[in-house]
């Protein structure tokens, strides 16, 4: 029996886990407290017990922010709670954990960082395909005026909506 060379054949990954994105947790203080410049996408280096404590949703994104040190990206002060039925090989809370990127994209982020005046916050968390996947934003300080401002600007668009509804449903003149 001959076999043709030019043929490949692909394994396929069998597996039970959702294909798409699925989230896990959002930094919603961080899109108020800064203005997003800048987005990447960054793999994240863990252990077992926090992919499976990842699982059931059990993360918090509020207080973290990232670094560079040695051209490598670190996640910092993002909780991970332990995994409920982890034994001693569980994983600290709030321990730093290394960002997976190109070395030209982190190359990019520190020389942006060293401008000054601009922070490296976690936006969201999710699966993608079976990986755990971190949204970070290259971000700047609002200030008090600034969040004033955008509630304003919401509050006058949700307003906005409200009267177009109506409008349409006939029920202002």
């Amino acid at each position: 029996m001959a076999t043709n060379s030019n043929t490949v054949t692909r394994r396929t990954r069998s597996s039970n886990r959702p294909a798409g994105r699925q989230n896990i947790a959002q930094n919603r203080k961080a899109r108020h407290d800064y203005t997003i410049i800048d987005t990447y996408e960054a793999g994240i280096v863990l252990t077992g017990t926090e992919v499976k404590s990842l699982r059931a949703g059990r993360a918090s994104l509020v207080d973290g922010f990232c670094t560079v040190s040695d051209h490598e990206l670190w996640l910092r002060n993002v909780h991970i709670a332990e995994y409920a039925e982890g034994t001693w090989t569980n994983h600290a809370p709030r321990r730093p954990r290394k960002l997976l990127m190109h070395r030209l994209e982190i190359d990019r982020i520190e020389n942006k960082l060293h401008e000054g005046g601009l922070a490296l916050v976690p936006l969201s968390m999710y699966f993608t395909d079976g990986r755990v996947k971190i949204e970070l934003g290259l971000a700047r300080g609002k200030k008090e005026y600034d969040k004033r401002q955008t509630m304003a600007k919401r509050d006058a668009d949700r307003e906005l909506e409200r009267y177009a509804g109506r409008k349409f449903k006939g029920m202002t003149d």
